[in-house]
């Protein structure tokens, strides 16, 4: 199974340049989240309720396409006769919700990352407080990837910014100390938080690859079974 999350999260970096900045780029990723769900068809509540439009993403825009289904990464029960719309290409259907089912939020390191943990795994913490506060017992999911590569730039409008493994230190040399200190201050606020591991040097011709394709295609089916059996229990 091609999992549609995992390669929206590729086609942020292979070929161009990732730009930090652009805040909307986790909700580019999020939404795919239920398209696995739903793909997976693990939970049978999850499939119907997706089918009827019962259960929808989170989004008030009236427009069509990917630009409109940016929302806060929530999925859960459509607001009566709201509406909802269905997308070419896209199962789940959005509109305004009236409860959260299941929470996700993203975020990606991709270098100077202990300068910024604390931040990120506060804004994580808050954002699962944020999908609680709605009532009942939402699914809260995690998504954080963790640039691997052995050196990396970033840009600031014209302006570049390379590592140099001195000042500026590469990827690799902070990754193993980001995600232990992220499993230890954020992991604890989700029922999922799944670590994406990859190598991205942010350099013309811009390549991309997994640490493991394996691994991280078997990591993530994994949190997708455990979300479908919660999904099952809970709703």
């Amino acid at each position: 199974m091609t999992y549609r999350l995992l390669d929206a999260f590729r086609g942020l970096f292979d070929g161009q340049a990732y730009l930090h900045r652009k805040s909307n780029l986790g909700d580019l990723v999020a939404m795919h989240l239920y398209e696995d769900l739903h793909g997976l068809g693990r939970s049978k509540k999850l499939v119907h309720r997706v089918d009827t439009e019962l259960s929808v993403l989170n989004t008030m825009n009236q427009r069509h396409g990917i630009k409109a289904r940016r929302g806060d990464g929530s999925f859960g029960e459509v607001v009566p006769n709201a509406g909802p719309i269905r997308d070419p290409g896209f199962a789940v259907s959005r509109g305004p919700i009236a409860t959260i089912e299941v929470g996700i939020e993203v975020k990606i390191l991709m270098k100077a990352m202990i300068k910024q943990i604390d931040r990120v795994a506060s804004d994580l913490r808050g954002q699962a407080a944020h999908f609680r506060s709605r009532g009942g017992n939402p699914i809260r999911v995690g998504v954080v990837g963790i640039n691997h590569a052995d050196h990396c730039t970033s840009y600031e409008g014209e302006r570049a910014f390379p590592t140099d493994g001195k000042k500026y230190k590469h990827p690799i040399q902070e990754a193993a100390d980001a995600e232990a200190r992220l499993l230890q201050h954020a992991a604890p606020a989700f029922d999922e938080l799944i670590i994406l591991r990859f190598k991205a040097t942010n350099e013309d011709p811009f390549p991309f690859s997994w640490v493991n394709q394996m691994a991280t295609a078997l990591d993530y089916g994994a949190a997708l079974a455990r979300i479908s059996q919660a999904y099952e229990a809970r709703v």
